[in-house]
């Protein structure tokens, strides 16, 4: 079987929601990837992205409560799978191991 990947963004994604954790909706996860990542998206955007991850089995949504906030209107909160969690793992100890093989020369300026 072909391994599903992922790029920066939906890792970035990904990372976000498991922070935000039951927060993780639409317009906190846009709002932290500005705050945290400066990563400034629109919201078809971010739907875009969190579609696909779901799509590839590395989240799962579900309907909250209705809000008075909200006018009554129920949000889409976000969780990752085992398998997002096992992706985001598999993509840290790959970088890991990338950055563990720079000498440390290479990095210096000058």
């Amino acid at each position: 079987m072909k391994r599903s990947t992922i790029g920066e963004f939906e890792e970035m994604v990904l990372l976000m929601v498991l922070i935000l954790q039951d927060e993780a909706y639409m317009i906190s996860l846009q709002n932290q990837l500005l705050e945290q990542a400066n990563r400034s998206i629109t919201m078809g955007a971010l739907h875009t992205t969190l579609s696909r991850l779901e799509k590839k089995g590395f989240l799962t949504s579900e309907m909250g409560e209705p809000t008075k906030e909200r006018g009554g209107r129920r949000k889409r909160i976000y969780q990752v799978t085992a398998a997002g969690k096992t992706e985001l793992s598999t993509i840290k100890e790959m970088r890991k191991s990338l950055w563990d093989q720079v000498p440390q020369f290479a990095l210096q300026f000058g």
